[in-house]
């Protein structure tokens, strides 16, 4: 087939070769030009599982903690119950103030005999932030 000139001078295109089938037609799309074709593989599926978990998959840090404060203020003691329902009495100089309810996450280390923050599981506070 010629190119023939169309009115505006330029030169008419030739139709698209048959291999190029538009998008949706079910025929499958080649690999671009330059690029080798990719192999069909079928992809690996895991087998199902034989059991639960015998030990728990998620790493926790044992100084890592997350509840409400039951008994806040500006501090030094606060309350926290984890959503397990443990107690723990907090102690922290200078660490911030928290209402009853905020959820917060707090790093806690070894529990000061010198403070007495009231019932629960005694610990220092290392860090303590409300979560958003």
């Amino acid at each position: 087939m010629s190119a023939e000139p169309t009115p505006s001078g330029t030169p008419a295109t030739s139709p698209p070769p048959a291999s190029a089938a538009p998008t949706g037609s079910g025929a499958t799309p080649s690999a671009p030009a330059g690029r080798p074709a990719r192999a069909r593989v079928p992809l690996p599926t895991l087998r199902p599982p034989t059991g639960p978990p015998r030990k728990p998959t998620d790493a926790r840090r044992a100084n890592a903690l997350a509840g409400r404060i039951n008994r806040g203020g500006d501090g030094p003691c606060y309350g926290l119950v984890t959503d397990d329902g443990r107690q723990y009495a907090l102690h922290g100089i200078d660490k911030g103030s928290f209402t009853v309810g905020t959820t917060v996450r707090v790093t806690i280390g070894p529990a000061d005999p010198a403070a007495d923050c009231g019932p629960g599981i005694p610990a220092t506070i290392v860090d303590i932030s409300p979560v958003v």
